[in-house]
């Protein structure tokens, strides 16, 4: 199966019309070896970088649909920041505040976490680790 029906299928599952913009959204999003941490303004200029005329609308909404039915994960740094991850496995994470670059931590160099405290009526679906890190100046 050609990546490019793999990538309308994945539109068409998220309620979105395979327009040859969203398909080059999806190619820049799955279409690649390794996990591609983004936010929606970092890949609008990738896409206008590219020479593909999309507007930020699209980009976000397109974002937004495929992160709602599972294909992207989202990681709210604060109330202002959003990046998206396409390795959509429980993982922590490495965010250097000078670049505002995040990269994958692995498994092997977290100890277990034990959280003590219950919430009434809940269960822990997942842990996620955000180990921030800076120059040591």
């Amino acid at each position: 199966m050609s990546d490019n029906i793999k990538f309308i299928e994945k539109l068409r599952s998220s309620s979105l019309r395979p327009t040859k913009q969203r398909v080059n959204i999806c190619k820049i999003l799955f279409d690649r070896k390794n996990t591609f941490h983004f936010t929606i303004y970092d890949l609008h200029k990738i896409m206008m970088d590219k020479n593909e005329k999309v507007s930020l609308a699209t980009v976000y909404n397109t974002v937004h649909a495929l992160k709602n039915k599972g294909y992207l994960k989202e990681i709210s740094l604060n109330t202002e920041k959003s990046y998206f991850d396409t390795n959509i496995s429980n993982h922590h994470h490495f965010l250097d505040e000078e670049t505002n670059t995040l990269l994958d931590l692995d498994e092997k160099d977290i100890e277990k976490i034990k959280v003590k405290k219950k919430l009434a009526g809940k269960k822990i679906k997942s842990i996620e680790v955000l180990v921030r890190v800076a120059n040591n100046n």
